[in-house]
């Protein structure tokens, strides 16, 4: 049919305590499958926030198919959706460099695993020191909407985006995006969607976390630049029916995409 319920669950991730954000996403969950949601989206590093550091080094990583997988693969098989966060992870085959990448997992209710390595670690805040860098996108057809993910600091270089919009409906974008740059967060999603005539859905955290405040701000824009759902600065859940549809509808009416 080409239609996807999302549900985009902004909370306020627990620092570096795992088990506590599995079970404070338990009902979250719970009420967005409820709700008819398909695929639910979380934050990036989901399971710890966004940190780094010598200081962490030990507790941060994750080997392959660490604990927040393994949440995120029983979570998709119980309910039967698809979700999506990232996690500090170690690939499975990581060579010399032993550092973990920022990798974005997706299961599949069949409880499959898809992942996207962070290709732009956030070198302004130290991210390139303690995190590899990923090469490779990923677009996935769920619903039979076809959904290409990004996080976080990718946002901000629209060149991947461009490249892949032909083959995407959705872009999906997990952040950790501080309050400091709050307008450059809502200003991006809106040109990412705008100049790719896409959705695009940014999920993003609230409250503190390694001396940060964060105002979540997650935020669902349609392929003209509209706001289709906002979560404000508040934790819980909001929701989005994406359509394949109304893309091609807007890229037959407002044939851009030609022009490049």
């Amino acid at each position: 049919m080409g239609i996807v319920k999302i549900a985009v669950i902004q909370y306020d991730i627990a620092w570096l305590n795992r088990d506590a954000n599995f079970e404070q996403l338990a009902p979250l969950v719970e009420e967005a499958v409820g709700n008819g949601a398909r695929l639910v989206v979380l934050p990036e590093m989901f399971s710890t926030g966004f940190a780094m550091g010598s200081q962490w080094a030990e507790q941060l990583p994750e080997p392959f198919d660490g604990p927040s997988s393994k949440f995120l693969r029983e979570t998709a098989v119980q309910y039967s959706i698809w979700i999506t966060g990232s996690c500090a992870e170690i690939p499975k085959n990581p060579g010399a460099d032993t550092r973990p990448a920022n990798t974005l997992v997706l299961a599949s209710p069949a409880g499959e695993l898809s992942r996207y390595e962070k290709i732009h670690p956030f070198s302004y805040g130290g991210e390139d020191k303690w995190f590899r860098s990923g090469s490779h996108t990923l677009t996935v057809a769920i619903e039979n909407v076809r959904v290409s993910f990004f996080i976080c600091y990718d946002i901000r270089f629209g060149e991947h985006f461009w490249r892949l919009a032909n083959e995407t409906d959705v872009f999906v974008i997990p952040a950790n995006w501080p309050e400091s740059r709050r307008e450059h967060w809502l200003n991006l999603l809106t040109a990412r969607a705008i100049e790719n005539q896409t959705y695009v859905i940014g999920c993003n955290r609230v409250g503190t976390g390694g001396g940060l405040s964060y105002v979540g701000d997650s935020r669902v824009i349609g392929p003209f630049g509209e706001t289709v759902a906002d979560a404000a600065n508040n934790e819980g859940i909001i929701y989005a029916e994406i359509t394949a549809q109304t893309v091609r509808e807007t890229r037959e009416k407002y044939p851009f995409l030609r022009d490049r």
